[in-house]
C-alpha cells in the first residue's frame, strides 16, 4: 500500500490549512497550524513570500486535494479520468467521487480518528461491503451499500473510543450509522457542499486538463 511517509504537519503548513491527518491533535493547542511560529510554509526560507504563477495556483489546489484524501498522483489522475467521463461539472464530479471512497467513508462515518486510520483497518480486512470483505481503500461505495465492521477485540476497541469521543458530532446527512454495532449505510451519493475543505476544484480541472 503506497502512502506518504513524510511529517504530516509539515503538509498542512505547505498548503497554509488544517488537513486534519493527525485525529484529534489537529483540534488541539500542539497543532503547528495553531502555533505563531510554525504556521507559515516548511523549509528555511519560507519568509520569503514570492508571487504565486497561475500554474502555482492550480498546483497548489491539487496538492491540497491530494494530501487532504491521502491519495497520490496515479491514484489521483485514475480518478480524474473517471470524472471526466461523468456527464456535468468535471470538477464536481471529481470531489464526490474521493468522498465516496471507502476510507474517506470510515472515517466520515467515525469509525477510524483519520483517513490514514481507516486505511489501516480497511488493509487488515476487518471491514465488509454489502457482507462482502473489501481490502482496498480506494474502493467507491454506492448508494445503499451497507458497511459492517468484523475485527478482533483491539481494533473494535479503537472504533468504539472514536465513535464516543465526539458522539453528539453531526454525521453528513448521506450517511447513517449504529454505533451500537457497528455498522453504517450510504443513504444516498454525496454532492459538492459535503466536501469539507477549501478548495477551488475548477483550478484542479484546468491544471489536470493540460
Amino acid at each position: 500500500m503506497a502512502r506518504n511517509l513524510g511529517p504530516s504537519c509539515r503538509l498542512c503548513r505547505r498548503e497554509g490549512i488544517k488537513l486534519m491527518l493527525k485525529a484529534t491533535r489537529c483540534e488541539t493547542a500542539k497543532c503547528a497550524m495553531e502555533k505563531q511560529t510554525r504556521n507559515k510554509p516548511p523549509g528555511v526560507h519560507s519568509w520569503r513570500k514570492g508571487r504565486a504563477s497561475e500554474y502555482g495556483i492550480r498546483l497548489r489546489e491539487k496538492q491540497k486535494v491530494k494530501r487532504y484524501y491521502g491519495i497520490l498522483e496515479r491514484q489521483f489522475r485514475s480518478c480524474f479520468k473517471q470524472a471526466e467521463r461523468k456527464p456535468g461539472n468535471t470538477g464536481e464530479a471529481l470531489l464526490c467521487l474521493l468522498e465516496r471512497r471507502l476510507d474517506n467513508v470510515i472515517y466520515k462515518m467515525r469509525f477510524a480518528l483519520s483517513r490514514s486510520q481507516a486505511r489501516q483497518i480497511i488493509a487488515q480486512g476487518h471491514v465488509k461491503v454489502n457482507n462482502h470483505k473489501v481490502d482496498i481503500a480506494s474502493y467507491i461505495v454506492r448508494a445503499g451499500d451497507k458497511i459492517t465492521l468484523k475485527a478482533g477485540e483491539k481494533t473494535l476497541k479503537m472504533v468504539k473510543a472514536s465513535l464516543e469521543l465526539d458522539p453528539n458530532a453531526p454525521l453528513q446527512d448521506w450517511l447513517h450509522v449504529d454505533p451500537a454495532v457497528p455498522e453504517g449505510t450510504v443513504v444516498s451519493l454525496p454532492n459538492r457542499d459535503h466536501v469539507q475543505i477549501p478548495v477551488e476544484e475548477q483550478l484542479i480541472v484546468e491544471f489536470c486538463s493540460k
